[in-house]
């Protein structure tokens, strides 16, 4: 079965007051450069929209989450029930547009026979830049059951390979690459870098 792309697309995107999925980037959108980024690795891309569904113009295949109200952690079990058993589900938020796919590519190929492939730089965990595999759906399905909708909560029931930050230094900054776009001031602020 080949790999799967997921745009993570799901969030309501509050904090940033407009759909920050559809901002401008680099000539294109958030959600276009995401797209273009897993093209390049994986053979099929898909959206997580969450909850409704949106983005149907994308022409892609969108899927809806399968939890309501799960949040992220809802939006990558709904990922994983899309995938063979033997491909690997690489996942990469649509606020991270400085992640690059030399690195998405790197951590399919460390996956090797571990349910999770996730990058911890020197900000924490960044679970939502990472490789998982349909083995973790029943540890995230307990998670949810509990209501513990952390997005690290299923480590323990899985076999996690992290890579840090000596690792991701290979491919940039540790700490910049994975700067999110939430609000409209971080929004500003990497706009006017992105244009250096």
């Amino acid at each position: 079965m080949p790999n799967v792309g997921f745009v993570v697309a799901g969030g309501r995107s509050r904090r940033m007051g407009r759909d920050k999925a559809l901002l401008p980037w680099g000539g294109t959108t958030l959600l276009d450069h995401a797209v273009a980024r897993l093209r390049e690795v994986c053979p099929e891309v898909r959206i997580l929209c969450g909850p409704e569904l949106r983005y149907a113009e994308a022409r892609l295949p969108v899927d809806v989450d399968v939890v309501a109200d799960a949040g992220a952690l809802g939006g990558v079990l709904t990922g994983l029930q899309r995938l063979g058993v033997d491909a690997l589900g690489l996942f990469l938020g649509v606020d991270l547009p400085l992640v690059p796919a030399a690195l998405l590519r790197h951590l399919l190929e460390r996956a090797g026979d571990r349910d999770a492939v996730v990058p911890v730089s020197p900000g924490g965990p960044e679970p939502l830049c990472a490789v998982y595999r349909s083995s973790c759906c029943p540890a995230i399905e307990r998670r949810i059951a509990a209501g513990d909708l952390k997005m690290t909560s299923f480590w323990p029931d899985v076999r996690v390979r992290q890579v840090d930050a000596a690792e991701l230094a290979g491919f940039g900054d540790p700490l910049g690459m994975f700067r999110n776009v939430n609000a409209p001031e971080e929004y500003a602020a990497l706009m006017r870098e992105s244009r250096r």
